[in-house]
């Protein structure tokens, strides 16, 4: 197998770690922590609404774990359409809608909505040869898990 013949759904990491649009920047800076990811899948069921980067929860970051848990990651994607691509494009094109649109991640969208992310460390293993092989359908799991944090205790007026 050469890397012009690979496709995205042939290099695409398929477990995936999604947020929901309403849950908080704090949460998702946990849920990267945690599944130590540098994308998040913003979905509304398996409809992309677009990719959250470690960058963007970073760069908006103002005040303590009580400030970032009342905003919803939703505010933080931009307004431009994020590019998608299918599982059959093949992996030049994916790479260069990747430059075109300046991301390091585009989902891969099948009629059903989410399937796999590829990312630029899969391009890059995949050029390096290390493809891992897809065992069909029954390998793909969309591994979306929920964590609530948990804030400190705030303080009761009168001090106690």
């Amino acid at each position: 197998m050469t890397v012009e013949s690979l496709t995205a759904e042939q290099v695409m990491s398929r477990v995936l770690v999604a947020i929901k649009p309403d849950e908080s920047p704090l949460m998702a800076w946990e849920l990267m922590r945690r599944a130590d990811v540098h994308h998040l899948p913003v979905v509304d069921g398996r409809h992309v609404l677009g990719i959250l980067t470690r960058e963007q929860v970073a760069a908006s970051w103002s005040g303590g774990p009580q400030e970032q848990s009342g905003r919803q990651v939703r505010t933080l994607l931009g307004r431009e359409r994020r590019p998608v691509v299918r599982p059959d494009t093949p992996l030049a094109r994916v790479a260069g809608t990747m430059l075109d649109a300046g991301c390091d991640a585009v989902p891969v969208v099948d009629g059903g909505g989410l399937v796999g992310l590829v990312t630029a460390c899969d391009v890059l293993a995949a050029v390096a040869g290390r493809v891992r092989p897809a065992e069909g359908a029954g390998e793909m799991v969309t591994g979306m898990f929920h964590l609530e944090p948990v804030l400190p205790p705030t303080p009761s007026p009168g001090g106690t």
